[in-house]
């Protein structure tokens, strides 16, 4: 048995975040993670001889830049290089759209010259909104207390902090704010945009990740988050971190252990010791018992207090509440090795655009049909599906001269329908999905030489994302800032004494940002130092 400040429960990069802030602080902190990596699944393995890749998160830009400096991330070994191509989006009549810095606006001009006249400020309206939420990411949204008291005085300055950010904002601007917190991403496309491929490249947006057609009020406001990102100081771009996502959670691991916070693989947590109202550590698999006065948990809420809290311990109503959390990705994801590289009709033969995010969902259309194919059959047989080729970036991914690509797909059902098992579709998906590219670029599929396959059910078991959920919890308006994970809970304290909330099931939700790590770990040294000074 030991005895410690702060126990974390899982080593993704939320939780190595939290413990880096926490231990250069000056805290005594302990990690452990299931897995027998670091990472979560920010994580780079070798899927067939030669060939490694990022197993499930697969490209880098919403990872926040403070933390980044903060943690010195580019000493721990950190690079990320920007795409040369951001997007390249090829349509089954042959055009194309191609964005990227100096490319986008002649790209889309070639297809609509009045969707490029209004591009500029359609990107400039999200860019300054974007821009002033940024502000918001971190730091705790209000928190709603029952009682007066300190809890409420703080929330009171909180809550006219947040005011005074989101005062910058014209009222026009607010009034787009709500609009895209509210209403359909392909709503309010189709009124500024004509050209299938340039709302698509929105409407990608405000679906992947979100098993939702982008038609479905709220998906804007899943548009609007990918746009907080930025890579070397360049905002709304996307790169790869060389080596892949696990070299993201190896530069946070190594700066969390030079502060002096150790981490502990294959050590899954059983159960969270609660007593007399607070928790006091974790018992592990092994039979270990780590005492603490904090604990902070990374996995998502819903595995958290249904599977690892006692739920005698928790309030009824709290418990009822985070059994209806809510958890659909409508996520596939696909690692495939490649002996040569892929030629699109739309393009042919090689070039920048092998370096982008290549999104195979002409129409947002064709991403409605998607998701109500995937409802009524449990998966869309004609899916979306953005590839990556990190090794046109990365020569250290694959043998010289072959690459790798990553499929992330959607749209298919958490839960099949009638019964069946994700284990008996999952060939007959991964089949569809790699045909699906083929029709685009003939000859990928004779092209493949290996492949790793991660259904919904996949990405649960081996990552803990329940539902195959890549945010932790859908990114809905009852899901989302001051009532994520629930109202009453958003300032990262949970609802027994020394619970605390570190990963993406806290506010500002999912993506890899380190934003619900560092946040947390300003919420505990906070409550320590009014403890202890």
């Amino acid at each position: 048995m030991s005895e410690i400040d702060v126990v974390i429960i899982g080593a993704g990069h939320n939780g190595l975040t939290c413990a880096a802030y926490l231990a250069a602080a000056g805290l005594k902190v302990r990690v452990v993670e299931r897995r027998k990596m670091v990472g979560g699944a920010a994580v780079t393995e070798e899927f067939a001889p030669g060939f490694r890749n990022s197993v499930a998160a697969y490209t880098v830009s919403l990872l926040n830049p403070k933390i980044i400096s903060d943690l010195k991330l580019a000493e721990h070994g950190l690079k990320i290089v920007e795409r040369r191509v951001q997007n390249f989006l090829p349509a089954p009549d042959g055009g194309y759209l191609m964005t990227g810095e100096g490319r986008t606006k002649d790209s889309l001009a070639r297809l609509s010259p009045h969707d490029a006249s209004e591009l500029d400020g359609f990107n400039r309206t999200l860019e300054e909104i974007a821009d002033v939420l940024r502000a918001l990411v971190l730091r705790a949204p209000p928190n709603l207390v029952e009682t007066f008291g300190t809890a409420a005085i703080r929330e009171g300055f909180n809550a006219l902090g947040t005011a005074n950010i989101l005062r910058k904002l014209s009222l026009e601007q607010q009034r787009m704010l709500l609009d895209l917190f509210t209403r359909s991403a392909g709503e309010m496309l189709d009124e500024v945009f004509d050209h299938d491929l340039i709302k698509a490249l929105f409407g990608f947006d405000a679906i992947v990740g979100n098993y939702a057609s982008p038609y479905a009020a709220g998906s804007a406001y899943v548009m609007l988050h990918h746009a907080f990102g930025e890579v070397n100081g360049k905002k709304g771009v996307w790169g790869h971190a060389i080596g892949g996502m696990g070299a993201i959670g190896q530069a946070i691991a190594a700066a969390a252990r030079q502060a002096g916070a150790e981490i502990t693989c294959e050590a899954g947590v059983h159960e969270v010791i609660v007593e007399r109202d607070r928790a006091v550590g974790v018992s592990l698999e092994n039979g270990e018992t780590v005492r603490a006065k904090y604990v902070a948990s990374s996995v998502n809420p819903k595995l958290l207090y249904t599977h690892l809290v006692p739920s005698g311990a928790l309030p009824e109503d709290f418990l009822t509440r985070m059994q209806r959390w809510k958890n659909a990705s409508g996520t596939f994801r696909m690692n495939v090795a490649l002996s040569a590289l892929p030629s699109f009709t739309a393009l042919p033969g090689t070039g920048d655009h092998l370096t982008s995010g290549i999104i195979l969902a002409p129409s947002l259309s064709y991403m409605d049909r998607a998701w109500h194919d995937a409802r009524e059959h449990g998966w869309s047989r004609a899916p979306v599906v953005e590839m990556l080729i990190p090794s046109t970036l990365d020569d250290s991914l694959a043998p010289a001269g072959q690459h790798v690509a990553s499929l992330f797909c959607q749209h298919v059902a958490p839960e099949l329908p009638d019964g069946r098992s994700w284990d008996d579709a999952r060939e007959e998906v991964a089949d569809l999905m790699i045909a699906t590219v083929d029709q685009y670029a003939p000859g990928f599929a004779a092209s493949v030489i290996g492949r790793q396959l991660l259904s919904p059910l996949d990405l649960e078991r081996q990552f803990g994302l329940l539902g195959g959920d890549i945010f932790h919890g859908a990114l809905t308006l009852n899901q989302l800032f001051s009532a994520r994970p629930m109202l009453g809970h958003a300032d990262y304290r949970g609802p027994l004494k020394g619970l605390y909330h570190c990963g993406s099931g806290a506010h500002p939700g999912g993506g890899v940002t380190g934003a619900p790590g560092h946040n947390a770990a300003q919420a505990i040294l906070r409550d320590h130092r009014a403890i202890f000074g």
